[in-house]
Formats: structure tokens, sequence, C-alpha cells
């Protein structure tokens, strides 16, 4: 088997609820790092011990206790906006890896239940402690509290959201490079043109008060 073919099985593995608690970007990221070598297989809390089995079935690997330094194996918790305390600033919005978080900039934001991963990353994110991580599944923890339909699902929308990420960027590229393109052709004023009208101005007063001087004088 390849490694590209590995890391595809152990990605399908994965609960792909993007949480980074594993160290890496995405569940996919973790994936090839296992089939890399590059990382052990007990770095998923939300996998928990069945994920672990998972992966080792997988990879090869005999089993191990999940890393602590990771996190611990625990129930499926929803991410709760406390809406009449949140004030619109979007940081939430941007931390969600499976964009489940609706609002505007100054307006009150929610969270769709039925999208969120518990990945936990906006609650960092919020500057007014806003937001709480719910309990949805005790006493069931790990894939017992997580399905594949919700995995495959949590996958889906995090594909849509980097593809989103990578449409606004080659936009905003575009459009820099049109403003570049914008400026290079529009025509060069002389080095003096600004200052100019000041100088025209300041002429003309010189001149009003040259004349107010020589009113005011006596004849001689």
């Amino acid at each position: 088997m390849s490694a590209d073919d590995l890391a595809d099985r152990l990605n399908d593995a994965l609960p792909q609820t993007q949480c980074t608690r594993c160290g890496y970007p995405d569940c996919r990221h973790y994936a090839r790092a296992i089939a890399a070598g590059e990382a052990d297989i007990n770095r998923c809390p939300p996998g928990g011990a069945e994920g672990i089995a998972r992966l080792a079935r997988i990879s090869g690997r005999p089993p191990l206790a999940l890393d602590p330094a990771c996190g611990a194996e625990g129930p499926l918790r929803l991410a709760r906006i406390d809406e009449a305390a949140c004030i619109g600033c979007t940081l939430c919005i941007e931390a969600c890896p499976v964009d489940c978080i609706l609002g505007a900039p100054r307006r009150m934001h929610t969270v769709i239940a039925e999208q969120c991963s518990g990945c936990e990353l906006c609650v960092p994110a919020c500057p007014v402690d806003c937001i709480a991580m719910i309990d949805v599944s005790s006493p069931r923890t790990g894939w017992a509290a997580w399905s594949a339909a919700q995995a495959a699902q949590a996958r889906a929308r995090h594909a849509a959201r980097r593809a989103r990420l990578d449409r606004e960027q080659v936009q905003a590229e575009a459009r820099l490079r049109a403003a570049a393109r914008t400026r290079a052709a529009a025509p060069t004023r002389p080095a003096n043109a600004a200052s100019r009208p000041a100088a025209d101005a300041q002429a003309i007063i010189e001149a009003a008060l040259a004349r107010a001087r020589q009113l005011r004088e006596p004849p001689r």
C-alpha cells in the first residue's frame, strides 16, 4: 500500500472534528503524518480509545493509550453562544473549521448545532468569553458519541471552507494585481505639480499684502 493510500484510509478512520488537538492543522494532515511515520496513532482525543484501535488496525501498529498531552477522551460537546453578550466581532467565524457559525460584523452570532463538530476552536477566539461548550452525549464518549455520518458532514464542510478560503485568496490577489496595473498605467504628474497651487496662492497673498502696505504708507 502506498503512503497516499494509507493516508486516505487513516483519514477515513478519523472523526474529522478538525480540532487540531493532535498538533496538526486538520485530520488530513495528521493522517499523512501517521502514514509517513512522523506521528503516533494516539493523538486524537475525539476518536478516543476506539479511534486509536481503528488506526492501529489500519496502520499495523500496536494500540497505545491516548497521549494525555493532546487531551482526554470525553463526551461530545457543542458550542453555544450567549447571544446577549456577543459583540459581533466575527473572530469565532474565522476560527470555525466547519463554517457552522452564522453572523455579521457587529451583529449577534449563533451556532448551527447540527453542524458543530465540537472542536472548541471558537472558545479561545472569543474576546468576551461568551461561548460555552455544552455536553450533549454523556455518558457516551469518543466514537460512541460521534457517528460516521457526522464525521462525513464535518469533513465535507471543512473541505468546502478550505475551497472558499482558497478562492477568496485568489480573488484578493487578482484585485491587488489589477490595482497595481491601474497605478502603473496612470499618467505621472510632474514632481512639483502638487506644490504649484500652494505656491500660486502664496504669491497672490504676498502681492495683496504688498498693495495693502502701499496704501497704508503716507505719500512722500
